[in-house]
């Protein structure tokens, strides 16, 4: 194997080219995202061996956060809901409102902490097509499978999301978001 550039030695430990490529892509669809959504969901529980159906209504906001590194971009997610719900105080694991920071390296999403739970992780993406990316993760007894895909110029997304806990599905969620503000 020939040693490409053998005598003009780049330092590109810093800058890693891939990295960068891959960013760009997933940097684009996130920001596609970015703005105020009105999240109208179903979720679909297993509880105590039975199944439910909950309606409500939320609002996420999604916001670019600055970052020294152009190529690791951060984001902010804030939830909230429209009205107040008794699922919350029905199902207390429940974020009513809150925030997330995550920011993308490779094809993973780091979390500085999940919906169901505090702690922080790695979801993994797949990106299906330009409008749609898979979101795959793992904590504590969890495994959650996310598809979300954008609409009528990103005027409209959908997420469906599937939710695992010990091998067993115990929440199917669907999301029907409209962009408020951009």
């Amino acid at each position: 194997m020939v040693d490409i550039n053998q005598n003009n030695n780049l330092n590109c430990e810093e800058y890693n080219f891939s990295e960068v490529s891959i960013n760009s892509n997933l940097k684009r669809w996130f920001s596609r995202n970015l703005g105020l959504w009105k999240s109208n969901r179903t979720y679909f529980l297993e509880e105590k061996e039975k199944k439910k159906t909950y309606n409500l209504c939320m609002y996420i906001n999604i916001e670019s956060i600055e970052n020294k590194k152009d190529w690791e971009p951060h984001y902010k997610f804030t939830w909230y809901p429209e009205k107040k719900y008794s699922f919350f105080d029905e199902h207390p694991r429940y974020k009513e409102k809150g925030e997330m920071q995550a920011f993308i390296k490779d094809h993973q999403l780091i979390r500085e902490n999940f919906y169901l739970s505090d702690i922080d992780g790695i979801s993994n993406i797949k990106q299906v097509d330009e409008h749609e990316m898979i979101f795959e993760s793992s904590y504590e007894d969890w495994y959650i499978l996310e598809h979300t895909r954008l609409i009528d110029e990103d005027n409209y997304r959908y997420r469906v999301i599937y939710s695992w806990n010990k091998d067993k599905l115990k929440i199917v969620e669907n999301h029907h978001e409209i962009k408020i503000i951009t």
